[in-house]
């Protein structure tokens, strides 16, 4: 059962009550994990959400012009309407780290959604995959008869990819959609995930509720003595410790060994972006719980292959091959730790980075 806590928050000149999520340990205090966002965040958030994002569809299929807010509404109707419960909706991931921190040149690729629903059974998996294709059809052009057009052919037309967990620990679902720059709209449907972030510099989500339901509104008017108080909060569990780590460009991560693939990637893609860790000493330790679980999680020599080729691929779309080398470099430099034990991976790097 998830509970809502109702905590006071300033919002310029009236005080407002922002419902807080309180399935959390009452060990741990609240107040550390949430944060207001600034009125110049706010602004920031406003104009990731309003940005026009192209769905490019395959083949003949058109592409589909799409702004985060609007997508984000219809798919909350839809899933309203077929009754699925929809208990917030939030901004994740590199996203959310951009807003909290834009001077420090954080950027973002993938725009990850997070609608936190119930999903107590198979069927509402299927209704949740099925509400979010047919919400494609509203950002067809006109020109086009939807009449004929179903769910299956959206979905080999601008889906690039679709996972679900069903598990004691997570239950969820993720839909992303297609572009071919990199900046694929992921939308996560999370009943329940036991792992929400690999390091603290991306263990941030932003609480959308207050802002969409200004969206709402017909005399819609963002002002900096007019807006909503909007929350973010931190899964690393400080928000102000996460924050320093962010604005710092430092790495911290705890317990790696639940992380699939222990982090492994992201740790590497963050040396390269000139992370450094946090605690030297610490980092070593954690290095090799980063490399347990890799191969555990990828005990095959092509497997770790396919899977370190497609992590450079989607996160370094667009930017100079000399990065990737170095990512590759950075990454294998971690992975040699473990050669003793798996001495046929290291050669991988030499294929790689060619």
């Amino acid at each position: 059962m998830h509970l809502q806590r109702l905590l006071p928050a300033p919002s310029h000149g009236h005080v407002s009550l922002v419902c807080l999520p309180t399935d959390i340990t009452m060990t741990e205090d609240l107040d550390h994990r949430f944060s207001s966002l600034t009125w110049d965040q706010i602004k920031i958030l406003d104009q990731v959400l309003a940005e026009v994002i192209p769905i490019h569809g395959r083949g003949n299929f058109p592409t589909l012009e799409v702004k985060p807010k609007d997508i984000i509404r219809v798919v909350k109707e839809q899933l309203i309407e077929k009754q699925i419960t929809v208990r917030d909706i939030r901004l994740n991931g590199s996203t959310a780290s951009h807003i909290l921190v834009k001077q420090n040149g954080t950027s973002y690729k993938d725009l990850d959604i997070i609608f936190g629903v119930e999903l107590p059974s198979e069927l509402e998996f299927q209704v949740v995959k099925e509400a979010v294709l047919n919400c494609l059809l509203d950002f067809l052009p006109k020109c086009v008869n939807k009449e004929k057009i179903t769910a299956q052919t959206m979905k080999d037309a601008y889906v690039q990819k679709m996972v679900k967990v069903s598990n004691d620990h997570d239950r969820w679902s993720l839909i992303s959609l297609s572009n071919n720059s990199g900046k694929n709209v992921e939308l996560k449907f999370v009943n329940s995930l036991r792992r929400q972030f690999e390091f603290s510099v991306d263990s941030f989500q932003i609480i959308l509720d207050s802002i969409l339901n200004v969206y709402r509104e017909t005399d819609c008017n963002l002002a900096e003595d007019s807006h909503p108080t909007v929350i973010a909060e931190s899964m690393y569990g400080d928000f102000n410790e996460a924050m320093d780590h962010l604005k710092y460009k430092l790495i911290s991560t705890r317990n790696p060994e639940e992380i699939r693939g222990g982090g492994l990637l992201k740790y590497s893609n963050l040396l390269v972006r000139d992370f450094k860790p946090a605690d030297e000493a610490e980092i070593k330790s954690l290095e090799r719980y980063m490399c347990s679980r890799f191969f555990i999680d990828f005990p095959d020599v092509a497997e770790q292959q396919r899977k370190i080729e497609s992590y450079l691929r989607n996160h370094f779309i667009g930017e100079e091959k000399s990065k990737l080398r170095e990512a590759g470099i950075k990454l294998f430099h971690q992975a040699s730790m473990q050669a003793q034990q798996q001495p046929q991976t290291v050669p991988i790097a030499e294929a790689l980075l060619c």
